[in-house]
């Protein structure tokens, strides 16, 4: 029988995929009856729920599509003794994430100005596969990158103490291990900081253009038609050799002939192994954030150019491609987010003090010419979902398939037609990541809303892009 069709629906939005074979807990899918789930992303999130230690259920987002392993959009929580640690079930692109900086320009000061910001923002930040980065550092200051992200890039002057303490774990992940990461893993990172690389990875300029929770988006420092700046990427290639690295470690030390997908090759939390993977992801996290805090860094040089008051501060900046260790039902469990986003709510110790009273906030990147959203966690998504909701639309259609049936010179045209600036290094760039080849972002986010797991503060639209 097809998984789909072993689906029951438990809520308006929920819907359980019961035990069989040899899962160790259901699945369950959060989805509404608009959107269009694959077959092979569900025997994924069945093939997940077989993982020892595998806690209360296999999760699937209603952004969920095939990914490697685990489904993007998948959430799987390991009790700490019985459980495993997957590098599937964090992806190749370690903390892959968004920062969202607000700033004290409105709609109209970027409108005059559109395609000088576009192209010097272009310029200034480098983008597209393999290119390199102006800031050069030793090997020795990149090892205390690994291990104290943003902090240690703030610490250097490239930013304001309020920049790590508005970012998920405050810049930097505890436990990391620059001696965990292999040299070839340096080699391909060493000159990629302040860097957004390919795929989806984005510079946006937008604007605040609705707002639905008037209280806390004044406690984001928020309102209508002002300015935002979006920031998307990850650990560029320091990321992908880690996972690469660790993926044929495990291989190597337990072989995948047990596990229903390879994909899934995994240690246990306790073991060495298991141990090292996570030092070694974390600090290809610190990578991460502390990439983006350059990135910050030079948009504030930038555009001050064309600004001279320009002002910019960080609201928040949020993980998707991470395993974490958080208290969940009493106790501490190790949480699998594969193309998912932290969402708790308010009082938790992890939300930064300027925002406790409401809860973390949640970044849902949209594409190039649809909507974005910023939410706010909940208690409801700590219960169904460990602290989790969406990390955007989720793909409805591949790199591949989008080369074949769409051109960038359109989709350029297209943009332009909606008033949307867009800079990219190729046209393919701009093909396979059309608007049309994701779900719908505005269904995605209904449905997150109405279920509770994160709520609308405010929807931002594009003014310009910056592609790779």
């Amino acid at each position: 029988m097809a998984y789909k069709e072993k689906l029951i629906k438990i809520g308006r939005y929920e819907y359980d995929l019961p035990k069989s074979g040899s899962m160790l807990v259901p699945g369950r899918i959060f989805i509404s009856e608009k959107m269009v789930i694959e077959e092979d992303a569900l025997k994924q999130v069945a093939n997940v729920a077989q993982l020892p230690g595998i806690l209360r259920y296999s999760i699937g987002l209603p952004d969920m599509h095939v990914g490697y392993g685990f489904p993007i959009g998948g959430v799987a929580a390991f009790d700490l003794d019985k459980g495993v640690i997957s590098p599937g079930g964090v992806g190749y692109d370690i903390n892959c994430s968004v920062r969202l900086l607000k700033t004290n320009l409105t709609k109209k000061d970027i409108l005059k100005n559109q395609k000088k910001v576009v192209e010097a923002l272009y310029r200034k930040i480098p983008s597209g596969l393999g290119r390199g980065s102006k800031f050069q550092i030793t090997k020795e200051e990149l090892n205390k990158v690994l291990e104290r992200g943003a902090k240690y890039i703030v610490e250097k002057g490239y930013g304001v103490k309020e920049d790590y303490l508005h970012t998920e774990e405050e810049g930097f992940i505890d436990g990391a291990d620059a001696g965990k990461v292999s040299e070839r893993a340096i080699k391909r990172g060493i000159g990629q900081l302040g860097t957004l690389g390919a795929g989806n990875h984005f510079l946006e300029v937008q604007y605040v253009d609705e707002v639905f929770d008037e209280k806390v988006a004044e406690i984001f420092g928020l309102k209508k038609d002002q300015v935002t700046i979006m920031i998307h990427c990850g650990s560029r290639g320091l990321g992908h050799q880690v996972a690469s690295d660790y993926i044929k470690k495990m291989e190597d030390e337990y072989g995948s002939k047990n596990l229903p997908d390879r994909e899934l090759i995994n240690a246990p939390i306790k073991s060495q192994l298991g141990k090292d993977y996570f030092s070694a992801m974390a600090a290809a996290s610190n990578f991460a954030f502390a990439n983006k805090q350059i990135i910050t860094h030079w948009i504030r040089e930038e555009m001050k150019y064309l600004f001279p008051k320009f002002k910019a501060d960080v609201v928040y900046d949020v993980c998707h491609n991470i395993a974490k260790f958080e208290k969940h039902d009493g106790k501490m469990v190790c949480v699998h987010r594969k193309g998912a986003t932290r969402s708790f709510g308010p009082n938790r110790k992890e939300v930064p003090v300027a925002y406790k009273k409401i809860g973390q906030p949640v970044i849902i990147p949209g594409s190039m010419g649809t909507s974005s959203y910023l939410l706010v966690g909940t208690k409801k998504a700590e219960e169904l979902t460990f602290g989790s909701t969406v990390h955007g639309a989720g793909r409805v259609s591949s790199r591949s398939a989008a080369l074949r049936t769409i051109r960038g010179e359109e989709v350029k045209k297209e943009l332009s037609k909606k008033g949307i600036e867009v800079k990219s290094g190729s046209w393919k760039a701009l093909a396979t990541e059309a608007p049309e080849v994701y779900k719908d972002i505005d269904e995605v986010v209904r449905v997150v809303d109405e279920l509770g797991i994160s709520k609308k503060v405010v929807r931002l639209r594009p003014l310009g892009v910056v592609k790779g």
